[in-house]
């Protein structure tokens, strides 16, 4: 496949600080990049890569680790530390290391995967990254940053100073990332991840030109703007997979009565980077639009488990990766500069 990398990470970082703080653009001299990316039209290479993120949830002896194919001899856990509560996953690799997959963990909470050390940090990621303006709900919710304004008026500034902290998964990303490009300067690289797991692996793939497959991920695409991700020529080296009866990557999973805001959860965005593919489960299976088909196992099991009929029928494995158009989130809000 064919990606745009920066120049340098240093250079992204420059462009990033320029953007914000003088509200320039700081053109890059992307690179464009032929490179050995996973084979997403393959039902058996999505399945393989979903295995790998609900793996990133659990240690090597828990009973829901899916074993994976005899390639991917070597694993390494990755913030699974008995003290550590934030980032977590796998590294895992071919026996030569011609090709490494970071797996990143999704958010473990009690309405998604039953909670853990990391469900804090979790859902404070959630709510910043996919939520119109600091999780502001209603006046009954308390915000994870202080820039809502009175009405439906949110500061811009102070929303995007937020989501610099150092505290975000996205920073501790990029420094694992570099590491990893330091460990293995010959390897193909991939990312992969399952929900908040994969919107973090899609802001990677566009800071570094990496080839990322996310699973039922919240849309990601107004997180990359406020983050000040230069934006390269192209971002089809980043695939999104989901169904349609999941309400958190379809993007309806909100609103006061909403099973998300009941749990705490602001999951207000829905638009993706790069390509979708997008099984219709509630047409084809029947299915019934429910936060309870989110989780990866359901995916594993009843949806590339086994071969999906409507694309056998056109001689495809896999519905068409298509790019989403004219996608609006977060149209009753006004961002702008609203100081207190």
């Amino acid at each position: 496949m064919t990606s745009f990398k920066p120049p340098s990470f240093s250079a992204v970082s420059h462009a990033r600080k320029r953007s914000m703080r003088d509200f320039q653009s700081v053109p890059l001299q992307w690179e464009e990049q032929e490179l050995v990316g996973p084979d997403v039209e393959s039902r058996e290479t999505l399945l393989e890569l979903a295995k790998m993120t609900n793996n990133a949830y659990v240690t090597r002896d828990d009973p829901a680790w899916y074993e994976l194919d005899e390639r991917w001899t070597n694993h390494f856990p990755v913030g699974w530390e008995p003290d550590a509560d934030g980032f977590r996953g796998y590294i895992f690799a071919t026996p030569d290391n011609s090709t490494v997959i970071l797996s990143i963990k999704g958010t473990s909470s009690a309405i998604f995967s039953g909670g853990g050390p990391t469900a804090k940090k979790d859902k404070l990621n959630d709510n910043l990254l996919f939520s119109c303006c600091c999780a502001r709900i209603d006046w009954t919710w308390t915000t994870v940053c202080g820039c809502y304004r009175s009405g439906w008026k949110c500061d811009q500034n102070c929303l995007e100073s937020a989501l610099m902290e150092e505290s975000l998964f996205y920073p501790i990303g990029t420094n694992l990332y570099n590491n990893l490009t330091y460990m293995y300067p010959e390897a193909n690289i991939w990312i992969t991840g399952h929900s908040l797991g994969g919107a973090l692996g899609s802001l990677l793939g566009v800071t570094f030109g990496v080839p990322v497959v996310a699973f039922e991920s919240p849309g990601e695409k107004t997180a990359s703007r406020r983050l000040h991700l230069p934006s390269p020529p192209s971002v089809q080296h980043i695939t999104h997979v989901y169904h349609t009866a999941d309400p958190i990557a379809m993007g309806t999973c909100n609103g006061i009565l909403s099973s998300c805001a009941l749990g705490g959860y602001a999951m207000e965005t829905r638009c993706h980077l790069g390509k979708s593919i997008v099984y219709d489960t509630v047409s084809n299976l029947s299915w019934s639009v429910d936060i309870r088909t989110h989780g990866i196992v359901n995916v594993i099991d009843h949806v590339l488990g086994e071969p999906w009929q409507p694309s056998l029928e056109v001689g495809r494995e896999v519905p068409v990766a298509e790019f989403e158009e004219d996608c609006v989130e977060c149209y009753s809000w006004e961002f702008g500069d609203f100081p207190l």
